[in-house]
């Protein structure tokens, strides 16, 4: 895993960002020659619209019946 200076990671930010996204390999950016954090590439997930809000609701009840009782539904 490639090791970085923090003043040199200070000056080049922005490219050794690009550099990490485009490479996909994390980099360790070190202060007096100790690793202090660890740039990695975020995670690129598609804006996919199924399964989107999977998990976050409960169904709760009869969500398949009528709202109000057979008899009083009018017939003709």
């Amino acid at each position: 895993m490639k090791q970085i200076p923090a003043g040199e990671f200070k000056a080049q930010c922005l490219a050794i960002m690009d550099q990490v996204m485009q490479s996909g390999e994390p980099i360790v950016v070190t202060k007096h020659g100790k690793p202090v954090v660890k740039l990695v590439p975020a995670e690129n997930r598609a804006d996919d619209i199924f399964d989107y809000m999977a998990g976050k609701a409960k169904v709760v009840g009869d969500i398949v019946g009528p709202v109000t009782p057979l008899e009083d539904w009018e017939s003709k």
